[in-house]
């Protein structure tokens, strides 16, 4: 395996320190860290921590080391001293080498196979509504962690599980069953999941409705007059009392719930209903996925795993892990790890939602072998992953160990928080629709693409819409909450998609302006350009930040290295001549440092989920 260049320096330095000092410097004491831009090099040795091994002052140190490097290390160039600070700069040579034989290769930054599984979880909605805002992050950083781990050399199946029972989905039906006369997603015109949709909002307004008539009954004013505190206003009181009155009084409440009862008792009208408007739902998703490039390797549905897991909380009974109550419920006493106690079993037999978290992990690693699973989910959530983990845990399953919960922001919108019963969530679908308007209007006024044909261009404005949305969120750090602004997603300026888009865009079409050219004499330019090295450098860096932001979950860094290798390229597309260079070797070279950032970038953003046009 080819060392890379932080080990060669490393090693180096090992080697100056037993031939100048006479001892031996573990690569625990030797820091080497990139140069900070205002000083020229590339790593920097710092060298306070060797004080101790060779009884110099640091500066004394650093101009040693700087001379051995020199002399003994073709790689290394030149140096210089900044207030014991080892600033090492790097041959062209070593940079001239590294482009034309590694960075120009289409497969750069691709990390050799492992033999490990990963199983990552995304998206995984309800069937009573469309895919909206909130999904779009989860989705994309979801889609984003997969591409990371696959180009770090993990096999990555991708899955997702449907929530596709429970009331909210009762709601839906019930409401279309009451409401809808008939009608259909085909004899509305309306996409299949947003119309099921509407019906969930429309049993929301309805409950509504029924709820404020009720507020003036005998039945309300007595339940007020018994329930209500001294400081209450009745509207506050009724406010905080809607959930009791869903399943205590409402015949909407009643009515959803038998619903729910006659589902799980298999009653036959009540499955075909709630067949036909999950089929509705699904058809909906599957056009929503694919317009955000987004596959899975495995769907799993709730309705098949919601009774998994009992089995797996009766052995924990068995081996001690989990108690039972004196009513025959079952539970874990977690305090012990800074929880608390978690009923796993109802006192009737039944199961709730964390007992078939634990089935279907063991499901996941019965189908895939997988001992390492993240679950992309929102960090309202932190609790019950901490949870399910530490409940994995004490069972003793083999991938236990291997679990992560990649815990992301909400989203909010500059309005405040989005609520899908009332309608005020932005979905996915207008979304995307929104922002490919705006590209449509950024593409008129520039006119760049008029001699394509008609459909080319709707392809070329599609992927700059796409880019300006999944980039606008996938910047953002993973932990950090977020307010969408839909207009300031479509900006075409600053850190954006389509900025790096364009860049990418340039080294294309640098490419189809230079025609065949003879490539060969590049290898006899050797005297680089500050830019040059820049960019260069820049290349150097990417598998290493890929394999670091595989293993932190984080698509943001790629992000940002995208943004920034974009920055460095325009300037250099600014400050250079590229076709029309001093000599053929000059532009021969050129054209390859080019087309190695255009496949960079390339590559960095399908790491992000988003297209490259070779126009725009």
């Amino acid at each position: 395996m080819t060392k890379t260049l932080p080990q060669i320096l490393q090693a180096g330095v090992q080697r100056a320190l037993t031939e100048l000092y006479g001892v031996d410097g573990s690569s625990e004491e030797i820091t080497l860290q990139t140069t900070r831009r205002e000083f020229a090099g590339e790593y920097t040795v710092v060298t306070f921590p060797l004080t101790r091994l060779a009884r110099k002052k640091p500066d004394e140190i650093a101009e040693d080391l700087g001379q051995y490097l020199k002399a003994n290390l073709a790689e290394v160039a030149d140096f210089n001293v900044i207030k014991g600070f080892l600033n090492l700069v790097i041959s062209d040579a070593y940079w001239s080498d590294f482009l034309l034989t590694a960075a120009i290769q289409e497969d750069y930054g691709q990390s050799p196979a492992r033999d490990e599984t990963v199983v990552v979880e995304f998206s995984s909605p309800n069937t009573n509504k469309p895919l909206h805002l909130g999904h779009v992050r989860n989705i994309l950083l979801g889609w984003s962690a997969s591409q990371l781990l696959a180009k770090a050399g993990y096999n990555v199946k991708r899955v997702q599980i449907i929530n596709d029972r429970g009331i909210a989905i009762c709601k839906s039906m019930l409401a279309w069953q009451r409401y809808s006369d008939g009608a259909t997603p085909e004899s509305t015109g309306q996409k299949p999941d947003h119309f099921v949709g509407d019906y969930y909002v429309l049993f929301e307004q309805k409950f509504q409705e029924e709820y404020q008539q009720w507020q003036a009954t005998e039945v309300a004013q007595q339940v007020l007059a018994q329930h209500a505190k001294a400081e209450q206003t009745p509207a506050e009181f009724f406010k905080g009392f809607s959930k009791k009155y869903f399943n205590d009084y409402s015949e909407l409440g009643q009515a959803a719930k038998q619903m729910l009862l006659d589902w799980e008792a298999g009653e036959t009208e009540t499955v075909a209903l709630w067949r036909k408007m999950n089929a509705w739902v699904y058809a909906g998703f599957e056009e929503t996925y694919a317009r955000l490039g987004v596959t899975f390797d495995k769907l799993y549905y709730e309705s098949e795993t919601y009774v998994l897991g009992k089995d797996m909380v009766e052995l924990g009974l068995e081996k001690g892990a989990f108690l039972a109550r004196e009513d025959g419920s079952i539970y874990a006493d977690l305090t012990d790890a800074k929880l608390s106690e978690k009923t796993l079993m109802r006192a009737d037999g039944t199961s709730i939602y964390i007992t078939q978290d634990l089935g279907t992990a063991r499901l996941r690693y019965d189908d895939f072998g997988a001992k390492r699973m993240i679950y992309v989910v929102a960090d309202e959530q932190n609790h019950h992953f901490a949870t399910l983990f530490e409940l994995l845990k004490r069972l003793e399953e083999p991938y236990a160990a291997g679990l992560f919960h990649l815990s992301y922001g909400m989203v909010d919108l500059p309005t405040g928080r989005m609520k899908s019963r009332e309608g005020t969530v932005v979905d996915a679908d207008d979304l995307m629709n929104e922002v490919i308007h705006e590209a449509t209007i950024a593409s008129q006024e520039r006119d760049a693409t008029s001699e394509l044909s008609t459909e080319e261009q709707k392809a070329i404005i599609r992927q700059i819409g796409m880019a300006a949305l999944k980039f606008h969120i996938i910047k953002v750090g993973p932990q950090k909450r977020m307010t969408f602004d839909p207009k300031e997603s479509v900006d075409m300026q600053g850190q954006t998609g389509p900025y790096v888009q364009n860049a990418y865009v340039r080294t294309r079409a640098v490419w189809r302006k230079a025609g065949e050219l003879d490539l060969s004499a590049a290898a006899d330019y050797r005297d680089l350009a500050p830019a040059e090295r820049e960019l260069i450098n820049q290349l150097y860096a990417f598998p290493a930040l890929v394999r670091d932001a595989a293993e932190a979950l984080d698509p943001s860094v790629v992000a940002m290295y995208c943004y920034e290798l974009a920055k460095s390229l325009h300037k250099f597309w600014h400050d250079h001549s590229i076709l029309s260079a001093e000599s053929p070797a000059a532009v021969a070279f050129r054209l390859q440092l080019c087309k190695a950032v255009g496949n960079t970038l390339s590559a960095g953003m399908n790491l992000l989920g988003i297209e490259v046009p070779e126009r725009m």
